[in-house]
């Protein structure tokens, strides 16, 4: 079943093309020059109680779910960080995380969006899942990547078309969904070179692959909620 949906992503993420300016709509927040910009300083006020309800649930879950992925590949980087194969590549993935979390961090504080409490939870959970996976070997950090990356890049789908029913017409709302298409294709990036660097050759790897996607599920839905 893992293995149908990876495969399912990857063929969805082969159909993307990615124009200019989705690549590098994160970094309108990174950009001091912008800062003043509408769509990154102000949040929609012509959308429905239940319509912010929805935003609020999307970027809170945005912000765990990087906050976790840092600390993943914090737990990696800590057991592989020397390994001249995974080690770099693995910083690599880390780093673009990173930048992820800064703009979820943005996002957070532009729309006013309380975080969910279970931060400390998401960091001890993701650096405990990448620690243990790379403990296991290079393969099973890969395939834990894998997993992960495939449900978040569902994840990101979904929620893409969740943001098209907000009926808005506030820039921040065009800018977000760029963003959010941005970090999806960057994920699912992380799971093609998770497969090309052998995840799949991980020791039982169907069974590592289910328990790590479903514990990113069950996750999802209690920091939507929390």
């Amino acid at each position: 079943m893992q293995l149908r949906k990876g495969r399912q992503v990857r063929e969805v993420v082969g159909r993307i093309a990615i124009t200019e300016g989705q690549a590098e709509a994160s970094e309108i927040y990174t950009n001091p020059s912008r800062a003043r910009d509408e769509a990154v300083s102000a949040s929609p006020q012509d959308i429905t109680p239940e319509q912010r309800r929805v935003l609020d649930a999307a970027l809170r879950v945005d912000q765990a779910g990087e906050l976790a992925a840092n600390w993943i590949y914090r737990g990696q980087m800590a057991v592989l960080g020397g390994d001249r194969q995974v080690g770099p590549l693995i910083q690599d993935m880390w780093d673009q995380e990173r930048h992820h979390l800064a703009v979820m961090d943005k996002l957070q504080m532009q729309h006013q969006i309380r975080p969910t409490i279970l931060s400390d939870v998401a960091k001890a959970a993701g650096f405990g899942l990448g620690f243990a996976t790379a403990i296991m070997g290079k393969e099973a950090a890969m395939a834990c990547t894998e997993a992960v990356e495939t449900v978040i890049g569902e994840h990101y789908d979904d929620q893409l078309k969740e943001l098209d029913s907000l009926s808005s017409s506030h820039p921040s709302m065009t800018l977000l969904s760029d963003v959010i298409r941005e970090f999806r294709d960057d994920e699912l990036g992380h799971l093609h070179a998770a497969v090309d660097h052998h995840s799949q050759r991980a020791p039982a790897h169907a069974l590592l692959s289910t328990i790590v996607g479903y514990g990113c599920k069950v996750a999802i839905e209690v920091c939507r909620k929390f």
